[in-house]
């Protein structure tokens, strides 16, 4: 079978190939080898070039503002060329690749002699005896991780477990959780992880360099685990209140191992202490629920070595592809000392596109490093970043295919019990307003969580105004609809560049150079035209998958 374009589109379990493609006459005939699509590549083909080359250029030791940000450039691998491994999230990630890798082999291989050690068979009817092997292999893991300041982390689950078992039948479950969890968030940050001396003068001696762990600041993961205590206390609520039969054999899908409740019985504090501190999820996911969890090792499902192959093939190529960006654009450590001094609006705006990509690469790669481990060990959790950065003209299709699980999460947990579609644009800012304090309580993250509610409104009222249903069939209504994906591409790129780049200050600046200059004002005109183009690209590739029986809401 030849290759097509859509072989490079990301598979998730619950939407990849389906068997329901639609019949040939409810297909939209391909754009690919029409002229307006000609035309379109032409202009793909003069713009890439450029946006590659201004910030290539920017990042030249001959240019005026080189001295001004080289003090942030480390030593290189690639052609004799500096490396701009300022971003501190990153750095923490790519300078510990080596030890994680060594982790999760050990990990793996550990578990791998547990159960040759046990004679189990080879085709097992269930994992359930490897869950207090993964309680064990967490518990020394974090060890080495966090050295003492386990114990306040074991402290904080066992809590939760306490809350949640005590009011399993009581409408206070609920909300007794939430509050624990996001109290525990707040004082996290307000005391720095409690430190052992400020509890109980006796146990300082707990805090010497010996006991500190790799990582002490146990806190900082803490906003992932909170997402798995949270969720074992509602799934285990929810299975208090309806308690689910299922066959036996029967299999489940994604979201069926999510909302399947298990018996009342399963949600045990062994259960429970391996799911919350799973190894290979614990850093950084992607999030499962407690219930896809056990399912998984309930009824394992296949994975084959081909596909993880497939996945390690994939995830070298996107770290390649960091690592080119790092070697050749200077744009993060341009964007921190705000050299740009002299730079015309062209350059600014590729000097944000850019930092933009390096935020969209510097999350995909822990997330597909983690993900391979598990997938490794026989789980497999939700994939993020099921579309790149640049392929997004929706903000709701954005957020869908971003943090792909915590989207999931989100929903089951929090945008469902709030009435879900009843009040859209309510809910939506509730939602945003607790991602962006749950991210960092901080005023930029809260800002981006308001702006991207504020900039859902345009595409809903676009939907309600001039629905697909009644105007699909028209000759402009896909033009129209481009010049709204322009639009919400560029709301996006606003709320992200306050929120994870530059802050509300050098939004501003970027937009006084825009809007101010007459060159600011001409490259905002090209900006728009390539964004047309982009976006009947991106259109014309989801009509592709959905020939090829690939069907998405991103």
């Amino acid at each position: 079978q030849s290759m097509s374009i859509t072989d490079l589109t990301v598979k998730i379990p619950s939407s990849s190939r389906s068997t329901s493609i639609p019949s040939e006459s409810k297909r939209k005939p391909s754009r690919w080898k029409t002229a307006e699509f000609k035309f379109y590549y032409v202009i793909l083909c003069l713009a890439l070039p450029i946006m590659i080359w201004i910030p290539i250029t920017l990042s030249s030791p001959s240019h005026p503002n080189y001295p001004q940000y080289q003090f942030k450039l480390s030593r290189g691998w690639l052609f004799g060329r500096d490396l701009d491994n300022s971003d501190s999230q990153y750095r923490s990630f790519r300078n510990n690749i080596p030890i994680l890798t060594a982790v999760a082999a050990l990990f793996l291989s550990l578990k791998y002699f547990w159960s040759k050690l046990c004679n189990v068979s080879q085709v097992p009817t269930d994992n359930l005896h490897l869950l207090p092997l993964n309680a064990v292999l967490s518990t020394l893991f974090l060890l080495g991780l966090h050295g003492s300041s386990i114990l306040k982390l074991v402290a904080v689950i066992s809590i939760n477990y306490v809350v949640a078992k005590t009011c399993k039948s009581s409408r206070l479950g609920p909300a007794l959780t939430w509050a624990f969890n996001i109290g525990i968030l707040f004082l996290n940050d307000r005391y720095n992880g409690y430190q052992f001396g400020e509890i109980f003068p006796s146990l300082e001696f707990l805090v010497r360099d010996t006991y500190e762990g790799f990582y002490p600041r146990w806190h900082i993961n803490f906003n992932i685990t909170m997402l798995r205590l949270v969720s074992f206390s509602m799934d285990y609520y929810w299975a208090c209140k309806n308690p689910v039969s299922v066959e036996t054999g029967s299999s489940l899908d994604e979201r069926q191992r999510q909302t399947t409740n298990h018996p009342v019985e399963m949600y045990s504090y062994v259960n429970y202490f391996a799911y919350a501190l799973y190894s290979p999820l614990y850093i950084a996911g992607p999030i499962m629920t407690f219930n896809d969890f056990l399912w998984q090792f309930r009824r394992p499902i296949t994975i084959t070595k081909s596909s993880v192959l497939g996945y390690f093939v994939r995830f070298i190529c996107c770290l390649l592809t960091m690592e080119a960006i790092l070697h050749f654009m200077y744009v993060v450590a341009i964007k921190d000392t705000r050299a740009w001094a002299g730079d015309n609006p062209a350059q600014i705006g590729m000097i944000g596109f850019w930092n933009l990509i390096i935020v969209w690469l510097k999350l995909l790669l822990p997330w597909r490093f983690f993900r391979l481990w598990a997938l490794s060990d026989g789980i497999d959790p939700p994939e993020n970043m099921i579309r790149c950065m640049a392929n997004n003209y929706s903000t709701f299709g954005f957020w869908r295919s971003w943090h792909r699980s915590y989207n999931l999460w989100i929903i089951r947990y929090i945008y469902i019990p709030l009435g879900g579609m009843k009040n859209v644009f309510v809910n939506s800012v509730l939602v945003f307003t607790f991602v962006a304090l749950w991210h960092d309580l901080t005023f930029k993250l809260l800002a981006w969580g308001w702006l991207v509610s504020l900039f859902i409104l345009p595409e809903m009222l676009a939907r309600y105004f001039l629905p697909a249903s009644r105007y699909s069939s028209t000759s402009w209504y896909r033009h129209v609809c481009a010049f709204g994906g322009v639009l919400n591409v560029l709301l996006m790129m606003t709320a992200n560049l306050v929120g994870f780049v530059i802050g509300i200050d050098g939004l501003q600046f970027f937009l006084n150079q825009l809007i101010e200059t007459f060159a600011g004002l001409r490259y905002l005109i090209a900006v728009l035209f390539c964004l047309f183009v982009g976006v009947q690209l991106m259109f014309e590739y989801r009509e592709e998958e959905m020939r090829k029986g690939i069907y998405r809401r991103c």
